[in-house]
């Protein structure tokens, strides 16, 4: 008797399920005892490579590769190597080596509740098994390039690192090694010599000769302080004729206020420093001005560049010292808003992505000005050229959003400022307004008078000390958040949300890191004493870089803000060693570094032309020559006013007088309404505003304020040819300084005429004239002053107007606005 139809069927099926299964076994049983491990090993056995190319391959080729190949990447999904699944699409990565359960690839592929590929039908069941067995065994994949542990695959800490990426130059530890041999030690005045002339002479070339003492004396001037040096200070320098006068003039020029207005605006350009927001929302930081008039401060005082870093990072949780005063801890707190100052999108009504977008500015300017890497490029994926992940990144944006750094993320959000008003300074004035008081009233007691002279004197000094109580002094900075770690943003964006990253340092530099950032706190502390530690081989580097470049207007390294692939390789990678080795060696001192540099024959050099040396190195990145350079912005301005006189030498302050949160407008209104610009104040104080940056500065390559800029760019472009020869300020200045030589008074005959031409080209061009350029000059004032008289212009005016117009060619030319 038959069983009932349905019961065969279930046999049937049965029998089916049986077949599979033992099918599944023997598929087992005949596969190679492999170990499944997390990790592959370092090159498949030979047993892998022969289970890759006879049963995974075929199966990616006919299943995969259409959809997830080099031509087409669904979901950005590249499935034709081992580095496309490794580094996955955008649901992450395809893969996790060693364990199937956890890789998208297997999920899909055995069609979970979320996830179904093939869409339209599932892999047949022995496909299936030999790629979940593949993944299992560690993936191995013959002559495979691995790539970096994406940031939401592995675990933190075990990003592997090639021998490559760990010893490209700008990783390796600090060591200039031995200081090379050279031929002509008599050259020889400083270590730097040595590194410079050992690759000059390996070139066959020889150093350009020593510039002159009227060219080192206007050089090193400007260099250090941004202003022309006096015909006075000229003259003593010539007649100093003992071997320490060149260090004298360097010690001199340092001890001076204007060498800190000089070098601090050349940190205010790395610090993107503006008094306006810009952006959307184009408000004034009127508090701004404190944290440029502290890093002047900062350089005149020569604060060693660890604690100049601490202090703008983590100056607020730095402990205060024995006996430190209320005014120094609001300095530290002052340095921070080197955190606070960057532009923002204020009006942005998406809170959360306004937040990131704060934190990832923090992070590119902080990762570019103290260490040279482009960080910021880790925000949507890991760097495509420098060992740099996504899990760098939002390690260090859960530092920076554990940073308090606005109040609040409405439209339009408010920055966080600190109170300058101490209550110990509020219970002084009112203690002092208690003893006027008692004073008063014992006087009168005992004068039994009002009418008192004595008595008026105190009543009035009541009057000052009311009108005078502390205001409400504020400050731009930054302080401790809510404590928190960040997740990964899979790219970049904030809905779309990876794992959590602990707080911690760039893995290819700290490497496994246990516990590097205190739980209690934001870890700003910690990030800036590592920074700073002894065995860190970018801050020093990236520091003595800079202030080269500053010296020499290229640096060693000519991509300053980036020491990463992409940037440009040292010209004298052991020089540029041996500088930093000797900054951290003297405690780190900006003063002594600019000392060791500036005595050096290399600095010394003038630039004579060398048709030999030119065409072995054109671009001079072999230092045979001092580089010609044009007078910066700032050094433009302040030299013509200092022609007419007119140089007002005021420390610190401000000029931008706004009401809080007011609106910068267009450059009209700023110019023309506001005139906040006519002033004679240094260049270092006027106020810089985004999206209408002073058109004098504009004109001369001011640095952008919105972004960081190591490297100022330097232009030949006609409108500074006009502003030299027409603008007011040109005009006004020439004018003065004709008044100022006419003011010294002598008969007007050539004699006289000789002398004050002198005058010009000292003042103006460090020099005096030849006996050519000193005729050809009198013949043009004489022409000048006769053409106008010819039209009716009395002869006093006539003469004014032709010194004048000397004093604007002198002015105009190359020579005034070029330094040697």
């Amino acid at each position: 008797m038959s069983p009932p139809p349905h019961v065969v069927i279930r046999r049937r099926a049965a029998l089916r399920m049986l077949v599979i299964f033992a099918g599944v076994i023997s598929i087992f049983l005949a596969r190679p005892t492999l170990v499944a491990a997390a990790e592959a090993p370092a090159k498949p056995t030979a047993e892998q490579v022969e289970f890759f190319e006879k049963r995974v391959r075929p199966i990616l080729i006919d299943r995969c590769f259409d959809c997830h190949g080099e031509d087409e990447a669904e979901s950005k999904l590249r499935l034709d190597s081992l580095a496309g699944m490794l580094k996955g699409g955008t649901r992450g990565p395809a893969i996790v080596r060693g364990k199937p359960k956890k890789s998208l690839l297997i999920i899909a592929i055995n069609h979970g509740e979320l996830l179904q590929m093939p869409e339209k039908e599932k892999l047949p069941t022995r496909e299936i098994m030999d790629l979940t067995a593949w993944v299992k065994m560690g993936a191995p994949w013959p002559n495979a390039i691995l790539p970096a542990v994406t940031a939401d695959s592995g675990k933190v800490g075990k990003r592997v690192f090639t021998e490559k990426e760990k010893n490209f130059w700008a990783f390796r530890k600090v060591d200039p090694g031995q200081p090379p041999q050279v031929k002509d030690a008599g050259w020889l005045r400083s270590p730097i010599d040595r590194y410079v002339l050992a690759r000059l002479e390996a070139k066959g070339l020889r150093p350009a000769p020593a510039a002159d003492k009227r060219t080192l004396i206007r050089r090193t001037t400007f260099d250090l302080t941004g202003l022309p040096p006096t015909p006075e200070e000229i003259k003593r320098f010539l007649d100093d004729t003992s071997a320490a006068a060149y260090e004298n003039l360097i010690d001199r020029l340092l001890a001076s206020p204007r060498y800190g207005e000089r070098w601090g605006r050349h940190w205010l350009d790395v610090a993107r420093y503006a008094d306006s927001n810009g952006m959307d929302e184009n408000l004034a930081f009127i508090q701004a001005f404190r944290y440029r008039d502290w890093v002047i401060k900062s350089f005149n005082n020569d604060l060693p560049y660890d604690r100049f870093v601490h202090e703008q990072l983590a100056g607020d949780l730095l402990p205060k010292q024995p006996g430190e005063s209320a005014a120094a801890v609001n300095g530290r707190r002052i340095a921070t808003g080197f955190l606070s100052i960057g532009p923002k999108m204020l009006a942005d009504d998406d809170p959360v992505k306004k937040e990131m977008d704060i934190i990832d500015e923090q992070i590119t300017t902080v990762t570019k000005a103290f260490m040279g890497l482009t960080l910021e490029c880790a925000r949507c994926h890991d760097h495509k050229f420098d060992p740099l992940t996504m899990v760098d990144y939002y390690a260090l944006a859960g530092i920076f959003k554990s940073t308090k750094t606005m109040n609040n993320f409405k439209v339009v959000a408010e920055w966080h400022e600190y109170d300058l008003n101490t209550p110990g300074a509020q219970k002084e004035h009112q203690q002092k307004l208690a003893e006027l008081d008692r004073r008063i009233g014992e006087l009168s007691t005992v004068a039994g008078s009002n009418d008192s002279q004595q008595l008026a004197d105190l009543r009035s000094k009541r009057q000052q000390l009311t009108a005078n109580k502390p205001q409400g002094a504020k400050a731009m900075g930054v302080t401790e958040g809510k404590v928190q770690n960040v997740r990964i943003h899979l790219r970049g964006s904030t809905l779309t949300l990876g794992r959590e990253v602990p707080r911690q340092f760039p893995q290819i530099i700290a490497g496994d890191q246990k516990a590097p950032v205190d739980a209690k706190q934001s870890g700003r502390l910690q990030f800036a004493r590592w920074l700073t530690s002894a065995d860190h081989p970018l801050t020093s580097r990236v520091m003595v870089n800079r202030i080269w470049r500053w010296h020499f207007a290229a640096g060693l390294v000519r991509t300053p803000d980036n020491f990463g692939r992409l940037g440009q390789r040292p010209t004298h990678p052991r020089l540029l060693d041996w500088l930093a080795r000797e900054f951290v060696a003297h405690k780190w001192s900006i003063k002594q570094m600019h000392r060791e540099i500036m005595r050096s024959s290399t600095y010394r050099m003038s630039t004579s032309y060398d048709a030999k040396a030119v065409a072995v190195d054109p671009e001079n990145r072999l230092l045979w020559r001092f580089n010609r350079r044009r007078m910066e912005a700032e050094e433009v301005r302040d030299a013509i006013l200092a022609m007419g006189d007119h140089l007002d030498l005021t420390l610190g302050g401000q000029l931008m007088k706004f009401k809080n949160r007011a609106y910068v407008t267009g450059v009209a209104g700023v110019g023309a309404t506001l005139n906040i610009y006519n002033n004679n104040r240094r260049s270092v104080y006027q106020p810089v505003l985004r999206s209408a940056v002073y058109q004098v500065f504009q004109a001369f390559d001011f640095a952008d304020p919105s972004v960081l800029n190591g490297r100022r760019a330097t232009t030949t472009v006609t409108p500074q040819a006009l502003f030299m020869m027409n603008s007011d300020l040109m005009s006004d200045n020439a004018a003065r300084m004709a008044e100022g030589l006419l003011a010294r008074g002598g008969v007007n005959d050539n004699v006289s005429d000789t002398v004050r031409i002198a005058l010009v080209y000292e003042k103006a061009l460090g020099r005096p004239p030849s006996a050519a350029e000193s005729a050809r000059m009198i013949a043009f004032v004489q022409q000048i002053a006769k053409t106008l008289q010819s039209q009716n212009v009395p002869a006093d005016q006539a003469r004014q107007k032709a010194w004048r117009s000397l004093c604007r060619v002198v002015l105009s030319s190359n020579e005034f606005i070029y330094i040697e």
